[in-house]
């Protein structure tokens, strides 16, 4: 191996242990109320399929310490809390409105995350289950509205 080549590899090692060090978010922040579920059933979906990034219990995988991975994870889940979180249905969820067609599209969960985390595969009979329920949830304790934000009216 040549001095350069081991110069270059010493320098990613020290680069990739010098990444370690950059903090990354991993909280659980408290849950402020939980959405009244419509059954036990669409709960345990939910929980197997959405919760990791889609609650304030997620449960972080040992690569989500390991960067850069770790900042993909964390990306991933501050984005999915900020769009349904389901820890805090006291506050608006952007898109609630949008869960049956993600879901039957195949766009959740996202294929990274099912790669790793096989059980959070659904069937087509599971995903029927869970949009059922969740329309079910959802009639029975709707997500807070969306805030508009204040805009003067025309001509005042």
């Amino acid at each position: 191996m040549t001095s350069r080549l081991r110069l270059l590899l010493g320098g990613l090692v020290l680069l990739f242990v010098a990444l370690q060090f950059v903090p990354v978010d991993r909280s659980n922040p408290p849950v402020s109320r939980e959405v009244r579920w419509a059954s036990p059933e669409t709960r345990a979906l939910a929980q197997r399929a959405c919760f990791d990034c889609h609650s304030n219990e997620t449960v972080w995988p040992w690569y989500a310490y390991v960067a850069p991975v770790s900042w993909r994870v964390a990306g991933h889940v501050e984005d999915g809390r900020r769009h349904l979180n389901f820890s805090a249905w006291d506050q608006p969820n952007e898109d609630a409105d949008e869960v049956e067609e993600v879901l039957r599209e195949g766009e959740m969960p996202l294929w990274d995350y099912v790669l790793l985390h096989p059980e959070a595969r659904l069937t087509g009979a599971e995903t029927e289950a869970l949009i059922e329920g969740l329309r079910a949830t959802f009639a029975a304790d709707p997500p807070v509205p969306r805030r508009r934000s204040a805009s003067p009216e025309p001509g005042s």
